[in-house]
C-alpha cells in the first residue's frame, strides 16, 4: 500500500474508532462509508464526467445529505436508502436492504461534512483510492468476532494464484463466490501490466471481463464498491448481489474461474416452525450437470465451476482438505473430475493464513476438456506448501515471495517442462485411481517437529494451530448433531 493511501486509510479509520464507542462494528462502519462515498463519487462525476455519472435520483443525492443536519439528516439519510436500494443496476448492489446504523445525527454530519465532503475522491489516483478501500477491508477481516475474514482471502494467495493462471485480454473470467473480489482486483491488475492494450481491449477489460456472483447482499454491496474505485464496471454491476450460484446451471460459461468458495463442509437453511423455533436443514443441490447430489458445499462448488467452464477454459479454486479424500460423493466427484478435466496441479496451503480460524485448504488447478472416452488428466503434480511451514496472521503473515518457489516449478509457460523438487512431485493418473477412494490427500515429506523436539515451531504457533484443528473437529461434531436431529 502506498504511503497516500495509508494516509487515507489511517484517516477513514481513526473515525471508526470514534463510531464503536456508540456501538457499530467494523464492518457496519465499512457500510456506511460504502453508501456515502458512492453518493459523493457520484456527485463529483456529474460535476466533471456528466455522461459517465451514476443516475442517482433527484432529492436523494450528495447534495440533499450535505445541506442537513441533525434530525432533518437522519432521517431524509433513512428514506435515501430505503429509495436507492428499489434502483436496479449498480445502485441496487449497493444500497439493496441498506439501514442507518449511525444513530447519533450529529457524527453522522460530521462523517458526512468534515470527512468525506473535503476530500476531492473522483481526482484522487485510482490506485489510492482503491488501496484506501482495500485496506479498510482486510482491517475488518481482521475482526475475528465478525466473521468477515470468511470474505476475504489473503492477497498474497490471490496473486501467486493469478500470477500462474496468466489471464489475459479479450478473455471473460468468473468468481462464483466473489467476497470482497479479491481474485476479479488481482486478473485486472494483472492483465492491465501486460504490455498496452489497444482501445476495444481496455473496454472490454472494464466492462465485460470480469464477472462474479456473492450470496451476502452486505458483502455483495462491499465487493461492487471495490471494484468501482477501481475503475471497473459502470452503471451494470458486474456483480449480482444475493444469488445462489449453485442454485441453478449457469446460463454463461467463462475463458477463467478463480475462486475461494465459502468454508464450511454443508450448505443449510434456516426452518421457523409454528412455534418460533429454529431448526437448520441440510440443502442438496439437485442438478443435471452435477456428477453427484451432495449437501456438501465444497464438492458441489467443485462441480458448479467445471460446469462454468468454456471447453478448454481454465479453473483454480480453493478447497478444503475434504474434498481430497471423502468419500461417497467425493469419490464421485474426484473420479469424474480427472476423467473429464486435466486436473494437474494441487497445491497443499499451510495452516494460518486464512483470516477463519480451522481451515486446512488446497488449490486445486484443473482445466474443462471435451467428451473423451479416455480421462484427460494424465499427470497430476502436487506442491506441498504445508510441512514445516509456520504462519500466523500477526506475526508471520503470507507474503506473495513466500509462493515464489510454488510459482517458478509450476513453469506456467509450459508445463510440460517441469521437474520434481523436494516439495514438488508428479503422480500418475493410473497410481491416483488405484489409491482407496481415489484419495488425492497425498503427502510425503517428513514433518522435523514429529521427529526432532528442537525444529518445534514457537508455542505460540502450536497453541494456534490445535485451536485451529479443535474448531474445526467442534464444527464437525456440531454438524452430525444437527443432522441427527432430523
Amino acid at each position: 500500500m502506498t504511503n497516500g493511501s495509508s494516509a487515507v486509510v489511517q484517516k477513514l479509520w481513526n473515525y471508526c474508532n470514534i463510531l464503536r464507542d456508540d456501538g457499530l462494528s467494523y464492518g457496519d462502519y465499512v457500510e456506511q462509508l460504502t453508501y456515502l462515498l458512492f453518493l459523493k463519487m457520484a456527485d463529483e462525476r456529474k460535476q466533471l464526467q456528466p455522461e459517465r455519472a451514476p443516475d442517482i435520483p433527484e432529492g436523494y443525492d450528495w447534495k440533499s445529505l450535505v445541506d442537513l443536519e441533525a434530525e432533518a439528516l437522519e432521517i431524509h439519510y433513512r428514506k435515501t436508502l430505503e429509495t436507492l436500494g428499489r434502483e436496479r443496476g449498480m445502485l441496487g448492489i449497493i444500497f439493496r436492504k441498506a439501514q442507518n446504523k449511525i444513530q447519533d445525527p450529529a457524527k453522522l454530519r460530521r462523517l458526512i461534512a468534515d470527512l468525506i465532503d473535503r476530500e476531492t475522491w473522483t481526482t484522487l489516483d485510482v490506485d489510492v483510492k482503491g488501496d484506501a478501500y482495500e485496506g479498510l477491508l482486510e482491517k475488518n477481516a481482521e475482526d475475528v468476532k465478525s466473521g468477515a475474514g470468511q470474505y476475504f482471502t489473503p492477497r498474497a494467495l490471490i496473486r501467486a494464484m493469478v500470477d500462474v493462471m496468466r489471464p489475459e485480454a479479450g478473455k471473460t473470467i468468473h468468481d462464483p463466490a466473489c467476497g470482497t473480489g479479491g481474485f476479479l482486483l488481482a486478473a485486472h491488475d494483472y492483465i492491465s501490466l501486460q504490455g498496452k492494450l489497444d482501445k476495444n481491449q481496455k473496454r472490454q477489460l472494464r466492462f465485460e471481463a470480469l464477472s462474479g456472483v456473492e450470496i451476502v447482499d452486505a458483502t455483495a454491496r462491499l465487493c461492487a464498491m471495490n471494484l468501482y474505485l477501481h475503475g471497473i464496471g459502470g452503471d451494470d454491476c458486474p456483480i449480482k448481489g444475493g444469488d445462489d450460484s449453485l442454485a441453478s446451471a449457469p446460463s454463461t460459461n467463462y475463458d477463467m474461474v478463480l475462486t475461494n468458495p465459502p468454508f464450511g463442509k454443508k450448505s443449510s437453511i434456516t426452518i421457523i416452525n409454528a412455534e418460533g423455533e429454529q431448526s437448520k436443514e441440510a440443502l442438496t443441490y439437485y442438478r443435471d450437470d452435477f456428477w453427484a447430489t451432495t449437501s456438501n458445499k465444497q464438492l458441489n462448488f467443485v462441480q458448479h465451476v467445471k460446469s462454468l467452464l468454456k471447453i478448454h477454459g481454465r479453473a483454480a479454486v480453493v478447497v478444503p482438505d475434504n474434498v481430497l479424500f471423502e468419500g461417497g460423493a467425493g469419490e464421485t466427484v474426484r473420479r469424474k473430475l480427472l476423467h473429464e478435466c486435466d486436473v494437474h496441479t494441487l497445491l497443499r496451503l499451510p495452516t494460518g493464513i486464512f483470516y477463519a480460524q480451522g481451515v486446512k485448504a488446497n488449490v486445486l488447478f484443473f482445466d474443462r476438456k471435451p467428451a473423451s472416452e479416455t480421462p484427460w488428466t494424465k499427470i497430476l503434480w502436487i506442491y506441498d506448501f504445508r510441512t514445516n511451514q509456520h504462519f500466523t496472521l500477526k506475526t508471520n503473515s503470507l507474503k506473495r515471495s513466500d509462493l515464489d518457489d510454488f510459482v517458478t516449478y509450476y513453469h506456467a509457460k509450459n508445463r510440460h517442462e517441469r521437474k520434481e523438487t523436494d516439495r514438488f512431485k508428479s503422480f500418475s493418473y493410473e497410481d491416483l485411481v488405484k489409491r482407496d477412494k481415489i484419495n488425492l490427500d497425498i503427502f510425503w515429506l517428513k514433518d522435523d517437529s514429529l521427529e526432532d523436539s528442537a525444529n518445534l515451531p514457537d508455542p505460540g504457533v502450536i497453541a494456534l494451530e490445535i485451536a485451529e484443528d479443535l474448531e474445526a473437529a467442534l464444527d464437525q461434531f456440531s454438524q452430525i448433531a444437527a443432522d441427527l436431529k432430523k
